[in-house]
Parts: structure tokens; sequence; C-alpha cells
């Protein structure tokens, strides 16, 4: 039958979409034949032709589905690709970083199981354990992650916490950031330093920790979110609620090679994945 948002004048479908950060894009869905590669092409290709795609920080020109949804990139080129992809996002706007379908050399990669996310079966959802700021664990209970579940995306900028978790964080990077003056907030980002008298910069490192033993070390710039030299903030910001889903933003996976191994139910984490 026909879709009820397909206009019966114009026999145009529309579509919206929002993201974890509610980001969003909405236009007219098309299809055509898909050609990738030389030898990779998909017939009746379902995509959409973006009118409004609005979100936090950079604009961007289109946006890529690469969730579980059923007519998402990922599934319908599953029989190419065997639902499988990685990435790796570079630390900065002229760094290269890559994004690549099928299986890859994953040697140096550490796994941990998706996990269920309830209240939406298109985001992948993951188990966080824990985390450390400047090599000490946080005191923070593993339990404070699983009330609201988190889900791992690359289309949400900044990283949300559990209001407790983020707390614990905040205060923990700041103890170690006395010897740098302190500036304005940034739009949702409260912990901000000014870096323009300094030449060298030490941080406290950040880990994440998440199940089946995998830890995961932020690179600088995935801990520190710049507007200016002046105004450098924290990267992270608080959910409302600990009930609140969790999300592992795209600035925390900067110069991670990621890989999501969908069939296998698992995602791999390994680090100077730009290299």
């Amino acid at each position: 039958g026909r879709d009820p948002r397909c206009a019966r004048l114009t026999n145009a479908c529309i579509y919206k979409i929002q993201y974890a950060d509610e980001s969003f894009s909405e236009g007219y869905i098309s299809q055509e034949r898909l050609t990738i590669t030389q030898t990779d092409a998909i017939d009746n290709f379902l995509f959409g032709c973006g009118q409004n795609n609005q979100g936090l920080f950079n604009g961007s020109a289109g946006l890529l589905g690469l969730g579980r949804h059923p007519i998402s990139f990922i599934e319908q080129t599953s029989q190419l690709y065997n639902k499988t992809f990685s990435y790796c996002l570079p630390s900065t706007s002229s760094d290269t970083g890559y994004l690549t379908f099928g299986a890859t050399n994953d040697s140096d990669v550490k796994y941990t199981p998706f996990s269920n996310v309830s209240n939406n079966s298109s985001f992948y959802g993951l188990d966080i354990i824990g985390i450390s700021v400047g090599g000490t664990q946080l005191p923070i209970s593993s339990s404070t992650f699983f009330s609201g579940g988190a889900i791992i995306d690359s289309g949400t900028v900044i990283t949300r916490l559990p209001l407790t978790a983020y707390v614990n964080l905040r205060d923990s990077f700041q103890k170690g950031m006395t010897k740098y003056p302190i500036a304005s907030s940034f739009s949702i980002l409260d912990t901000c330093y000014d870096f323009s008298g300094n030449e060298m910069i030490s941080i406290p490192k950040i880990r994440f920790f998440f199940r089946g033993g995998v830890a995961v070390e932020l690179a600088a710039l995935g801990i520190l979110y710049a507007e200016s030299l002046d105004q450098v903030c924290l990267a992270f910001a608080a959910n409302e609620d600990d009930s609140d889903i969790t999300i592992f933003g795209n600035v925390q996976q900067r110069t991670l090679k990621v890989v999501y191994d969908v069939g296998g139910g698992k995602i791999g984490f390994g680090s100077n994945g730009c290299k």
C-alpha cells in the first residue's frame, strides 16, 4: 500500500530521520542503481535526497546510514560486504581517515559483544564497565551505565554520560588541569580552558572499559573539543538522568580503528587506526 508520507499529487515519498543527539535529515526518498566499485553494484538501492540536514557543531552535506535499519547502507549491501565495516575518524578535518566495507586486517583489534538496546534496534549497543582518568578508576558502579543502556553512534558528536558518571569524570579531570586558566563554557560543554599562553599541553589520560576486558584509551583530541585556542573544552556532556541512554560519540572515536562485525555480533577497537 501507499505510505501515508507519499504525496498523492506529486508521487513523492518524504522521510525524516533523527539521530541520538537530535541531529536530523529530512527530504525525499528515491531509488537507483548504486555502483560502488567497478565490480560492486546494487540494483534498486533506496536513498534519501536530503533537503534539510541539521546537527550540532558542524554542517553536513549529507548522512550515510550505517545502522541496523532495514534500509541502511549496511543492510542493503549485506550480500556484498557481510554486514562488516570499519573506519577511522581523523583527529582534525585536515588529516586523513577512512571508511572500509567488508572484512579487514584486525590483528590489533580487541572486540566487545554488542548488547541489546530495547528502545531502538537500529542502534549498536555496547556495555560500558567503567572509566579511568589519569590512571585511576572512577568510583562509578557499572549499573550506572546499564540503567539506560549504552550505544556507539558515529552520528553523535559529543559523548553523553549518565549524570553520576559525568560528574565523576569532570571532577577528576579538573583536578589534573588546575594549572590552566578556566574559560567560559561552550554550547553543552561546561568545562573549558584557555590554552592560548601555552606551547605544550598535558592532560589526564582517559580510558573506557567495555565488556570482555576491552580497554580503549582516548586520543587527546578524543578528550578535548577546541572551539578556539582560548576555549578548549572537555568533550563530554551529562544526560539529565542516569536512566537516559549513554552515547559513545564520534569525538571520542577519533584516531581509533573501529570495526563493526554486525553478523558476528561484536565491535572492535584498535589504537592509531588512521596511520
